[in-house]
């Protein structure tokens, strides 16, 4: 009881995939991941106001594959794609010269994307917006716009108090320790003139695909107890 675990690696291979998709053995493993390192530092740096959610990364023989996930693909573009060189350019000497291809997706509704949530809860904060109304704003957004449930929790010296502490919303349903539901989580810092606060986002993201629930299909009868029920019933008949 009480061991904490990252909801990400949690989910891994069940209803998440690995944000860094290559293989490598000895001293190879260190230098790539170092690299990885590098390229996410890079362009957590270059691209904090340009709505970055995920850094996927893929590597094969001597090329690399960067995805970013993104709200506002029009920024990391840039006017004709001189960012995009740009970026290139700078992977492709953290790489060691690989051959470095980009590419950008687009997220649709940043409201629902729990990383994006989280950040936008910590810029507010350094801003000096009270912790309370950003959340609740946040919690009634993502609701809005059809979010099964959320719960946000923010620590540190909130609202400039001398001692730390923890607070957090909740709102809907989520169950964070069942794997099949499609849990969303994201983790910022907001950097204030009193210290470092921690803002964590969950999100149940609703996906209703028609399908019956596992375990009972259409016109399928209940547990054994409504099997009894209707042999009590049958007997009682004749």
């Amino acid at each position: 009881m009480g061991q904490k675990v990252n909801p990400i690696a949690f989910r891994l291979a069940v209803s998440k995939d690995w944000r860094s998709k290559w293989y490598a053995s000895g001293k190879d493993y260190t230098d790539k991941l170092h690299e990885d390192l590098a390229i996410r530092a890079y362009l957590r740096k270059k691209l904090q106001n340009a709505g970055l959610a995920r850094v996927v990364i893929e590597r094969a023989w001597n090329s690399v594959r960067v995805t970013l996930h993104t709200s506002r693909p029009g920024l990391i573009i840039g006017r004709q794609g001189k960012e995009i060189e740009v970026m290139t350019r700078d992977i492709n000497a953290l790489a060691k010269n690989a051959q470095v291809k980009i590419d950008i997706l687009e997220i649709r509704k940043p409201e629902l994307d729990a990383q994006l949530v989280a950040e936008q809860i910590a810029i507010q904060l350094e801003r000096r917006i009270s912790f309370r109304r950003a959340m609740k704003r946040a919690i009634q957004t993502a609701m809005d716009f059809g979010a099964e449930g959320i719960r946000l929790r923010c620590a540190g010296r909130l609202g400039g108090s001398d001692i730390a502490r923890a607070e957090g919303y909740r709102e809907g349903k989520v169950p964070l320790q069942t794997l099949r539901v499609p849990l969303d989580y994201g983790f910022a810092e907001a950097r204030t003139l009193y210290g470092i606060i921690g803002v964590k986002c969950w999100i149940n993201k609703k996906e209703d695909d028609g399908k019956p629930a596992p375990g009972r299909e259409r016109g399928e009868r209940g547990d054994r107890g409504d099997r009894r029920g209707g042999d009590r019933r049958q007997n009682n008949r004749n």
